[in-house]
């Protein structure tokens, strides 16, 4: 039986995360669709509410599990017992940063391998941060996430403006 993770920090989940998830859902007994924790960046919505986002919009598929962590993805690979780590490609330019990624994977965690996805072609432009930009600026993101999604993107926003927050 084979277990794959797809890692990362889905800040705020896309169509195109949604795409490689349903697909990586078909190629694996089971997935995890796992929330990074990182202290060095800013996010939107806390991990909490990126969990909560992606239990929603992954409740019809019946083997992915959402779940949260922090620190090296090696380590949790190891820690959970996970076979394959599955990646996103969305452009050529993902790709150096991802194999760099994938081989020091495979060092630390010899006992899983790094599994590539490309994105559909219809999502290769669509990145969690052109979502925010977006968004910010009061753009058309209804193409670009489920609607659950959108409506939280622009409370957040709607939050932040109200609160004079700058980004």
């Amino acid at each position: 039986m084979a277990h794959a993770v797809y890692p990362g920090s889905f800040d705020p989940v896309t169509y195109g995360h949604l795409d490689v998830i349903k697909r990586a859902s078909e190629l694996f007994d089971s997935l995890t669709v796992s929330v990074l924790n990182n202290g060095a960046k800013s996010p939107l919505f806390s991990v909490g509410e990126r969990v909560n986002m992606l239990r929603d919009v992954c409740r019809d598929i019946p083997n992915v599990k959402v779940d949260s962590f922090s620190g090296l993805t090696a380590r949790y690979v190891q820690d959970n017992g996970f076979d394959v780590i599955i990646r996103g490609l969305r452009a050529v330019t993902d790709f150096e940063y991802e194999l760099q990624m994938a081989q020091t994977n495979r060092k630390l965690a010899p006992e899983a391998d790094t599994v590539f996805l490309t994105t559909s072609l219809e999502y290769a432009y669509l990145s969690s941060t052109t979502v925010k930009e977006v968004a910010y600026f009061g753009g058309d993101i209804s193409k670009f996430v489920p609607h659950d999604i959108e409506r939280l993107i622009l409370e957040k926003f709607e939050l932040r403006s109200r609160d004079g927050q700058q980004d």
